[in-house]
């Protein structure tokens, strides 16, 4: 049995708290609003993010950061990117052991252009992480809560690392891969809700499966080329965390970055949308990163670049997909890397 920490009170963070629980392990989940914590640790609910969900008794939650991290010894960060270095510098300082660190966001912080693992390394010195693990794959919250078949794939260049933290999770539900390309595993995360963006635009402007197959297979390619050229592994493109967590976020009406996309197409603005929705939405911020990495690594990403000047430039969605499809002509093998 581990004792661990979820930090993040969220529909992800709440599941994964779940399956920890469920697996035996003594489980805390933080939360910084109280209200949640108390409705946590006497009803057993968190409605808004997971209505009709009934959560385990022995999972309890805590507001006090200290002792969410102090007491236990895998800590899962499970707060949006925005939030990620905040929260790390509240624990940093009362931190009095070394622990094995989990991420389970999807983004690129802006500006710096760092992936959350970077973002990690940068705030919690090394002589309090054993190491760095991300948990990634094709997962909604609202099927893991009901126990419906789902896997993920956990990336570290540490192999025991990696294992512990697929034994910590693994059950017969929740089916856990390992993987060495951390690069790889966290670009393919973060862009895909980039591209679910896109695709819900599409619907929203009332195209069909054909256009959304073929935004689907284009956004793959752009998303490999770019974390290629970052020093990732292409093969891992093809797997849970790249194709498959690509799929599930474009097809999902679960995935917010779909969701929100669609609107997008309806001809909501962005500020409307963002109200709307009421939780983070990943891929907005992670297109501006995704533009901004597309021209320092000078790599073609033209459904990325598309979406920015939808969301930041306010072109209208229905003239960002003519100006792809009147792109100039290519051979298809030419695009594929």
């Amino acid at each position: 049995m581990e004792n661990i920490s979820v930090l993040g009170a969220g529909s992800w963070g709440t599941a994964l708290a779940m399956v920890l629980a469920e697996n035996g392990h003594r489980t805390t989940i933080w939360s910084h609003r109280q209200d949640q914590v108390d409705e946590i640790n006497e009803q057993h609910t968190n409605a808004k993010y997971l209505p009709n969900t009934v959560l385990p008794q022995s999972l309890t939650a805590t507001s006090s950061i200290e002792d969410a991290v102090n007491d236990h010894d895998i800590i899962v960060i499970a707060v949006p990117t925005k939030a990620i270095r905040e929260v790390c510098q509240q624990f940093v300082a009362t931190q009095t052991t070394e622990k094995l660190f989990v991420h389970v966001s999807k983004g690129i912080e802006p500006d710096s252009l760092k992936r959350i693992s970077e973002l990690l390394q940068e705030e919690i010195p090394a002589a309090l992480r054993s190491d760095i693990v991300v948990l990634s794959g094709p997962s909604h919250a609202e099927e893991v809560v009901k126990q419906q078949p789902t896997t993920v794939t956990v990336a570290c260049e540490n192999m025991v690392a990696a294992e512990r933290v697929q034994d910590a999770f693994m059950n017969g539900y929740f089916r856990v891969y390992t993987l060495e390309d951390v690069i790889g595993a966290e670009i393919g995360g973060a862009l895909k809700n980039v591209i679910a963006l896109a695709a819900g635009a599409v619907d929203g402007l009332g195209y069909g499966d054909n256009a959304k197959a073929a935004l689907i297979t284009r956004g793959l390619a752009e998303i490999t080329r770019l974390g290629v050229k970052m020093g990732a592994n292409p093969l891992t493109f093809s797997g849970l965390t790249g194709m498959g967590d690509l799929i599930v976020t474009c097809t999902s009406v679960h995935s917010r970055n779909w969701r929100a996309g669609n609107l997008l197409g309806q001809g909501y603005k962005l500020p409307e949308i963002l109200a709307q929705m009421g939780m983070v939405v990943e891929g907005v911020r992670t297109a501006k990163a995704a533009h901004q990495l597309a021209q320092t690594y000078d790599v073609a990403m033209p459904i990325s670049s598309a979406l920015y000047n939808v969301l930041f430039e306010e072109q209208p969605p229905k003239d960002a997909v003519d100006a792809l499809m009147a792109r100039m002509k290519k051979r298809e093998i030419d695009e594929m890397m």
